[in-house]
């Protein structure tokens, strides 16, 4: 290998983007483009970062499929950093068919982990779980081995199961600190510091009070129903229900958990589900539509009842009612404003796309949301059109995952 193209390998593999550009940055051959490519990814210049892959994999030529198909590896690895999850998927298997064709695996198992990562990221977990299931990280370098120990850890604390996450990032850490790749470590360390960081705050009548992953875990182990505003379900021991379709049902039914053990007035409850100051004949007539089609969907977890100047939640098994809501930071907004908020929150730039289809919501729906928590102070817009992207903190110096200098072995 070219001497000059092996050193700013090295350097890219150490974490040092500054050091490989400075070997490599007059250079206009295929390698020297790959590497500035990379280079100016981890700088965080995504935009040229494509371009000079794009240039590097048209100037390898068709000859040259192991190094076009790295080339697609670290830009499949940009657009998922830039969060935009349409990128074509089927070209980022094609070269991770080519890689294993050409035995090199350890950047085939590189792709393999995009592909997880795309999956974890729009919410196709049991998909994310059966693909790490087949993948084997002990013959694999740190770097790599902290990556699978991430997305081990990303997936359990989407499962709300605080102790295999801890244990995950405990193995990430010390992955990362044997690799000496500061992007890296500074990576699990923010994961750390997300899985230490409030969950929910839990409403039971008067009484709020924040709680920890684990603390959440334990709440809907408990026998308590609990109505979770986080995700839109109302669940106890032996059921859950899910409103994530219905929010009207969902509304009436959290008003009816906050005021439990008591009863809650049907003029409050129209306000509450159909966000309205004022009440007629025709809005409470509507009401009692809402709330026969809630006494259907809660059928054997609880049951609503009329009182004289309402209804109230009466659960069948549980002997206490809890709220979940989003933590206090996020609840002056909306509650799906929230939801965009939980993807906002790994610190990437997301555009409004990839959103909508993490949320599985409308373009429009999305828009409002972003608008809304901009004026808010919550998010901040960099560029601007196709190329504009969403974040609620300042762009870090280096791409989240750290893995682009693995599209390129040294040796």
């Amino acid at each position: 290998m070219d001497p000059l193209i092996a050193a700013a390998a090295r350097a890219l593999a150490m974490g040092d983007p500054l050091g490989a550009l400075k070997t490599v940055a007059l250079r206009r051959d295929a390698p020297g483009l790959a590497l500035r490519g990379i280079a100016m990814a981890q700088l965080g210049e995504l935009a040229r970062a494509r371009q000079l892959l794009r240039r590097a994999a048209r100037a390898f030529g068709p000859g040259a499929a192991l190094s076009r198909a790295r080339c697609v590896v670290a830009e499949a690895e940009i657009a998922l950093a830039s969060r935009e999850l349409r990128w074509p998927d089927a070209a980022l298997v094609a070269a991770r068919d080519t890689l294993e064709a050409h035995r090199d695996w350890l950047n085939a198992a590189h792709a393999r982990q995009l592909e997880i990562r795309r999956l974890v990221l729009i919410g196709r977990l049991e998909e994310a779980e059966r693909q790490l299931e087949t993948a084997d990280p002990t013959a694999l370098p740190p770097a790599w081995k902290a990556a699978h120990e991430l997305l081990l850890a990303g997936i359990a604390m989407r499962r709300l199961r605080a102790k295999p996450a801890r244990a995950a990032l405990a193995r990430a850490a010390r992955a990362a600190h044997r690799s000496g790749i500061p992007g890296l470590i500074a990576e699990v360390d923010s994961a750390q510091r997300l899985l230490d960081a409030p969950a929910a705050c839990a409403v039971a009548g008067r009484d709020e009070r924040v709680l920890g992953l684990e603390e959440v875990e334990a709440l809907l182990a408990s026998r308590a129903l609990v109505i979770d505003a986080c995700r839109h379900v109302v669940r106890d021991q032996r059921s859950q229900v899910s409103l994530v379709k219905r929010p009207v049902l969902f509304r009436l039914v959290r008003a009816l958990g906050e005021a439990w053990p008591g009863d809650m007035p049907r003029d409050e409850l129209v306000a509450r589900a159909f966000r309205l100051r004022l009440a007629d004949q025709s809005h409470r007539a509507r009401l009692r539509v809402e709330v026969a089609r809630l006494r259907r969907a809660l059928r054997g977890t609880a049951d609503v009842g009329a009182t004289g100047r309402g209804f109230a939640l009466a659960p069948h098994r549980a002997h206490e009612v809890i709220v979940l809501t989003p933590p206090a930071e996020a609840r002056r907004l909306e509650d799906k404003h929230a939801r965009v908020l939980a993807l906002l929150a790994d610190g990437e730039a997301w555009s409004s796309s990839a959103l909508a289809l993490a949320l599985g919501a409308s373009a429009r729906t999305l828009q409002r949301a972003l608008d809304a928590l901009s004026t808010a102070g919550k998010v901040q817009s960099l560029g601007r059109g196709r190329t504009r992207r969403w974040i609620t903190a300042p762009m870090p110096g280096l791409t989240t995952p750290l893995l682009l200098p693995s599209a390129f072995p040294i040796d």
